[in-house]
């Protein structure tokens, strides 16, 4: 049976589209490649049963922001979120850490010295978060509706991170801090634009917090489902789309995939010039993760990380810098950034009464088979002494591991390519409605897309709303 629109690919941003495109009262049906639903949304017993892993995303503060995800009664299809205490802890060797906090003049008073330009830097991107989501999840080539508010939050974001953190910060402290949520671009700290990652990251951590969903990232994508199969759509796992003929008549179809993979399936529809775009576009670097079951809490030295739900650890802005502008160079750090969850301590879900599950990641080369548990290892013992004593079962990914689960994260990149040069904003490339193809009836939603990486949905509807004034006028 023919649908109005197809979608490609059920990740959030797939869904999102199916979802926009339903609620405008269309017919969709949606094609996932994986028996399971939800692209990088997906949770499952990677280590031992009973224990729950998020196969990718874990920690959502980009979903609590999205202006779409709030439209939706996401809560009615079993969707429930968990704040922790903190957002996120950076341990330090000197047996200490620093805690982000929800609260803005709490964080500046634990800051000290730096305290005043934490609210200077920080406090005008919490207190003006809803118009500047409202710009950044927007389309790109617009005049601000609100200039004031956006010019100043873009004078801090086109630095550097290094420059955010040196011009503004005077303490160590304060500047660890900087590079842990900076690093999170996959960039260099020493580039041009890294700083907005860390406005945009410390800022929602204040705004909206960084919260988890109970029962596992796949709750999200569950929900999501759900809720498009109320409004009609249907969605068709474990169905594979090689090429576009392959697929019935449709007035629109959408695309969640690399632009890569919108060059094979439907490369023979598209102009050359613009097929040609597809295939200049960079993925990024990819990610080496680890999964645990434990057997108790991970033994911190610093116990404030035991607050937080995300966990950095790096050290100083120096060693982080480093490790990052290794990566970027195609080499391997020997002391990784490292970013760390630990859902179970706020959502006893997803282990066994007294257990624990842990999540972490590093930064590698695009597509390395470079075996990192040892150096990531390296790091959770030298914040958490004692850590492998607690470790009941391990389970690991590399690049390639990572892209066989998702073909959508080419060579481990998670975050739908490269953001260096112009490719932060021109995403596939630099157009008015960069959603749209030269062929009518043919979109890419991915995270290929605005507003880029994360799990929002937003290059979903984004998308939507590209084919509702073009292929559904």
């Amino acid at each position: 049976m023919s649908a109005d629109a197809i979608v490609i690919g059920a990740g959030p941003n797939g869904l999102g589209a199916a979802i926009a495109l339903a609620r405008a009262g269309h017919s969709v049906v949606v094609h996932e490649a994986e028996d399971t639903i939800g692209g990088g949304c997906r949770s499952a017993e990677l280590t031992l049963p009973g224990f729950v892993n998020d196969i990718c995303s874990a920690i959502h503060p980009l979903a609590a922001a999205s202006p779409f995800f709030r439209e939706l009664p996401l809560e009615r299809y079993g969707l429930e979120w968990i704040q922790p205490a903190a957002p996120l802890a950076h341990p330090l060797d000197d047996g200490t850490a620093v805690v982000l906090e929800r609260d803005v003049d709490e964080m500046a008073r634990s800051l000290g010295r730096d305290g005043g330009a934490w609210r200077l830097v920080f406090g005008g991107t919490a207190r003006d978060w809803e118009r500047i989501v409202g710009h950044m999840t927007g389309p790109l080539l617009r005049v601000p509706r609100h200039p004031l508010t956006m010019a100043r939050a873009g004078a801090f974001g086109v630095l550097s991170a290094r420059a955010l953190a040196e011009l503004f910060f005077r303490t160590p402290r304060a500047r660890s801090l900087i590079a842990g949520l900076a690093a999170h671009s996959f960039l260099s700290l020493d580039a041009p634009l890294s700083a907005t990652f860390a406005l945009a990251l410390g800022g929602s951590a204040h705004a909206v917090g960084w919260p988890l969903p109970r029962g596992g990232s796949q709750r999200i994508a569950d929900a999501l489902v759900a809720y498009l199969r109320s409004l009609g759509g249907e969605v068709r796992a474990g169905d594979r789309v090689a090429a576009l003929r392959e697929l019935d008549p449709a007035r629109a179809y959408l695309f969640d995939v690399t632009p890569a993979q919108l060059d094979t399936i439907a490369g023979d529809r598209l102009p050359d010039p613009y097929r040609r775009s597809l295939r200049r576009f960079r993925p990024g670097p990819g990610v080496f993760k680890l999964d645990y079951a434990l057997s108790a809490p991970v033994p911190w030295r610093a116990a404030e990380c035991a607050r937080a739900g995300t966990v950095h650890l790096g050290g100083t802005f120096d060693e982080i810098a480093a490790g990052e502008a290794a990566v970027m160079r195609g080499e391997h750090p020997e002391r990784p950034f490292v970013l760390v969850a630990q859902q179970s301590l706020f959502d006893p879900t997803r282990a066994p009464a007294g257990k624990h599950t842990l999540w972490a990641y590093c930064h590698v080369p695009n597509g390395s088979r470079v075996d990192m548990i040892a150096r990531i290892e390296a790091q959770l013992e030298r914040f958490a002494p004692g850590f492998r004593d607690v470790v009941l079962a391990r389970h690991a990914m590399d690049s390639a591991e990572v892209e066989r689960r998702n073909a959508a994260h080419a060579g481990g990149d998670i975050s739908g390519g490269a953001h260096t040069g112009l490719q932060l904003i021109a995403r596939p490339t630099l157009a008015r409605v960069p959603h749209a193809t030269p062929a009518r009836d043919i979109y890419l939603c991915s995270a290929s897309t605005p507003p880029g990486g994360g799990v929002h949905g937003m290059c979903g509807y984004l998308a939507a709303q590209a084919a509702l004034a073009r292929s559904f006028a």
